[in-house]
């Protein structure tokens, strides 16, 4: 219980941005608490406010963060909703959210994230409905053609639709591990990543409403004020979606690009980017913690 060999990507690098505050940070995605943890340990003039939908992660990560439990609140939520409670305190002068997966949860086999768990869950939110066994089970062609184009990427999704479709005839697909080596065994790819990677981050993604989610936080967090906005994300279509969301909250002038001249009174810029290229992991980085591989941190300040 007491051991935690989750490595928490980025993490001088969001010690960095984070490294003069005074006041609240929101950590939006607590997972087991280790960027918390290191912002507690360098700063005494921080609190965190944790949010995570995972009670699992929320237990461990009480439990690492116990020596400063009287500047921590912790809220289970999904970070679009608790981002609400967590703005009332009046002193926010940072927001963090890690989007990526979290090792505790891929190396956890009851879980389902892995490509050799025994379950086909994939939930973050172990009371929520809808599992990764439901979609691959029940889905229609149509259905699942959507996720792996829209969700995995997958640019010519139909041989994988026809292998699961044909198999689940016969046999309920019931572990990742059944899923993962039924795409093995019918992958003709070549490739450095393993062949359902992007069939299992579809998977995930759909079960979880991941981008659906950090679109509501964008949205629940562009009002705000005087703060620094730290988002890592692992793929691009995540990276898009902040990247978009930050070019939008630093333009003064909204109106349509056609427009012949400025009649929105040209004043609506909320702050700046702070790096204009993403902070990645550095080689050393990537060499201890292999997946940190895909990580990019997009800082957003906000105007008071």
């Amino acid at each position: 219980m007491g051991d935690f060999k989750h490595i928490s990507v980025l993490l001088n690098e969001v010690l960095d941005v984070f490294k003069d505050s005074k006041g609240t940070i929101i950590d939006a995605t607590l997972g087991l608490g280790g960027h918390s943890l290191a912002l507690l340990e360098q700063n005494k003039n921080i609190n965190i406010i944790g949010i995570d939908k995972d009670i699992e992660a929320i237990n461990l990560a009480k439990i690492r963060l116990n020596k400063f439990k009287s500047r921590i609140k912790i809220i289970n939520s999904s970070f679009s909703d608790g981002i609400k409670e967590a703005l009332l305190a009046n002193d926010v002068v940072g927001i963090l959210a890690d989007i990526g997966i979290s090792s505790y949860q891929i190396d956890n086999l009851n879980r389902g994230f892995s490509f050799y768990s025994n379950s086909l869950d994939m939930r973050m939110d172990i009371n929520s409905h809808l599992t990764a066994k439901m979609v691959i089970n029940s889905y229609s062609k149509e259905e699942l053609h959507r996720i792996f184009i829209e969700y995995g990427e997958i640019k010519n999704p139909i041989p994988i639709t026809k292998i699961i479709l044909d198999h689940r005839k016969k046999y309920t697909i019931n572990s990742a591990k059944e899923l993962s080596l039924l795409i093995e065994a019918n992958s003709k790819i070549n490739a450095k990543i393993h062949p359902a990677t992007l069939v299992f981050q579809a998977l995930r993604i759909e079960v979880n409403d991941e981008l659906g989610e950090l679109k509501r936080l964008l949205k629940n967090i562009e009002s705000v004020k005087n703060a620094k906005v730290a988002i890592i994300s692992f793929h691009s279509l995540e990276d898009r979606i902040v990247k978009e969301a930050f070019k939008s909250w630093s333009k003064s002038c909204i109106c349509d690009d056609d427009a012949i001249r400025c009649i929105c009174g040209n004043n609506y810029k909320r702050g700046y980017v702070i790096n204009k290229k993403p902070i990645i992991p550095s080689q050393n980085e990537i060499n201890v913690n292999k997946r940190a591989r895909s990580a990019k941190m997009r800082c957003f300040k906000f105007y008071g």
